[in-house]
């Protein structure tokens, strides 16, 4: 039996997402494997973009005691978009950026978005 929420959203061509606008996630599509006769849904694949991409704005200079979510929220307002300075750094492991004092972090634009800096 169809989901007649998720048979509106497919005809209208509205997307569901699991994910506020905020989340690396939002906008990533799900796919649906049987495991034992039961229906598994999961994620697709997020690829890491190439940072070269992003627009600079500015460099962060890492300090003594320095967290991520910190100067998220210190450039981007939201500490939970600490994956935005992930993705233009080249980061799979987050806490590496802030593990060197004296680090250049690259803040940036939202990947695909151009303009002028600060």
């Amino acid at each position: 039996m169809t989901d007649p929420v998720q048979a509106l959203l497919a005809q209208t061509s509205l997307q569901n997402t699991l994910f506020p606008a905020t989340s690396r996630y939002y906008g990533l599509g799900t796919a649906t494997l049987q495991r034992d006769g039961v229906p598994v849904a999961y994620l697709l694949r997020r690829f890491l973009p190439q940072p070269e991409q992003f627009q600079l704005l500015q460099e962060h200079t890492v300090l003594q005691g320095e967290r991520l979510d910190n100067i998220a929220a210190l450039y981007l307002g939201d500490p939970t978009l600490f994956w935005r300075l992930c993705d233009a750094n080249r980061a799979m492991r987050p806490w590496e950026l802030t593990a060197t004092v004296g680090r250049k972090l690259r803040v940036t634009m939202p990947q695909g978005v151009t303009g002028a800096g600060l």
